[in-house]
């Protein structure tokens, strides 16, 4: 991959035209349109087309434009609201789509939901304590939420086999299942780099030590400007950017709205 990705960041704001488009649609929707999918879709269509035109990575503080926008603690205000809103929409249609209100498949979509507020806990300890190790944590709550996800999809996706009539609902469920077959090895690649990088560095809030109240200060006001792949977490890092704010996730929430949003 290239050592530079200068070109790759300004790419990404494409992206933010993208999200905005699938924004304006969903307020195009007629009356009666679902809240619990409706109103998520749109809190990630305005994140993400934020963070494509202002990227930051948490570990050292990363970003492309030296902007109080761009910074750690908006970036991941604006983040946490977004993954419990996107974790609620998943949940929800689960639930939607299990015509037979299945005990353990109802469980599991609350506890996606609990586990992606126990990771914004993880993710949020990380900022302010410096210590790397709880990204780790924090991501592999996210493994733990696909696990869920798909395991309920496949269970449901073998129930609507049988009906005609289910089109729609078997594509959502197929998006889910491809999603969780692509999305869960990669995870595990994420993970052991994760690990790998907590256990050889420290970050700069645990070196320089401090409160958490300065800590805080230092998320809103330590920006480091830089293009190079390694300080962006390299191929990980530039294919989690596309996917999450672009390329991958803001399409299948599109198409979600457009399946389920008006019912």
């Amino acid at each position: 991959m290239p050592r530079d990705l200068t070109g790759f960041l300004w790419l990404l704001k494409l992206g933010a035209l993208a999200n905005l488009y699938f924004l304006a649609d969903t307020f195009a929707l007629a009356g009666g349109a679902d809240p619990h999918i409706v109103v998520p879709a749109q809190i990630l269509f305005a994140v993400s087309a934020h963070r494509c035109l202002f990227p930051n990575r948490y570990e050292d503080d990363v970003v492309l434009h030296d902007s109080f926008l761009s910074s750690t603690f908006v970036t991941r205000v604006l983040a946490t609201f977004v993954e419990i809103a996107w974790i609620h929409q998943l949940a929800h249609v689960l639930r939607v789509l299990d015509a037979g209100q299945t005990g353990w498949v109802t469980a599991f979509s609350w506890w996606m939901v609990v586990q992606v507020v126990v990771s914004q806990g993880f993710v949020w300890g990380a900022i302010l304590t410096g210590r790397l190790s709880l990204y780790f944590f924090e991501e592999a709550g996210w493994a733990v939420i696909f696990v869920l996800n798909t395991v309920a999809s496949a269970y449901l996706y073998g129930m609507y086999g049988t009906l005609d009539a289910a089109g729609d609902a078997r594509l959502l469920l197929q998006l889910n299942l491809l999603f969780g077959a692509v999305y869960l090895p990669w995870q595990v690649v994420h993970l052991r780099a994760l690990r790998a990088d907590a256990l050889a560095s420290v970050s700069p809030a645990a070196r320089d030590g401090g409160t958490i109240r300065d800590r805080l200060r230092r998320s809103l006001h330590d920006r480091k400007r830089a293009t190079d792949a390694a300080s962006w977490g390299g191929w990980i890092g530039l294919v989690w950017m596309a996917a999450y704010w672009a390329v991958l996730i803001p399409p299948w929430v599109h198409q979600i709205v457009r399946v389920l949003g008006t019912r």
